[in-house]
C-alpha cells in the first residue's frame, strides 16, 4: 500500500470524523487559539500507518531516516521529530477509530500456530 493510497483513505475518513468529533467535545470557558498546524490530522495518521507497515523497529529512526529524507515531497510541511511527537497525542483517538473502521469481517476460520519455540535457557522461557 503506497503513501498516496493511505493518505487518500485517511483524508476521506478525517473529513467525516473531525466534524462529528468537534460536536462531542466539551466546551471550555478558556479561549484557545485554533490555528491550523503545519501538518493536518490525515498527514499525521498517514505517517503513523506508514511506520507500522515499514520494517523499522523504532519510530524515531523511521521518522528521521525515512520520512524527513525521502518523503518531503509527500509532506511539504514536515516538522521536527520532537514537534511531531507532541502532535501525536491529538491524533491517537482518530487513528484508533480509523484503524477500527478498516477491520475486515471474520470468516469464522482462525489459525493458531502452536509450534514450540526453543529457548537458550530456562530462565528465558517467560520472555519468549
Amino acid at each position: 500500500m503506497g503513501t498516496t493510497t493511505i493518505f487518500c483513505e485517511s483524508d476521506e475518513f478525517c473529513k467525516e470524523f473531525e466534524p462529528r468529533w468537534e460536536q462531542h467535545l466539551l466546551q471550555s470557558s478558556l479561549k484557545r487559539r485554533r490555528r491550523q498546524g503545519a501538518l493536518c490530522l490525515s498527514e499525521i495518521m498517514t505517517i503513523m500507518v506508514g511506520f507500522h507497515l515499514s520494517g523499522y523497529r523504532t519510530f524515531k529512526h523511521y521518522y528521521l531516516n525515512y520520512v524527513l529524507r525521502y518523503q518531503r515531497g509527500y509532506f511539504p510541511g514536515l516538522v521536527s521529530y520532537n514537534r511531531f511527537v507532541e502532535l501525536l497525542q491529538g491524533s491517537l483517538l482518530p487513528l484508533c477509530c480509523f484503524l477500527t473502521s478498516r477491520f475486515g469481517q471474520c470468516s469464522g476460520i482462525s489459525f493458531i500456530d502452536s509450534t514450540k519455540i526453543s529457548v537458550c535457557h530456562n530462565r528465558r522461557i517467560g520472555s519468549h
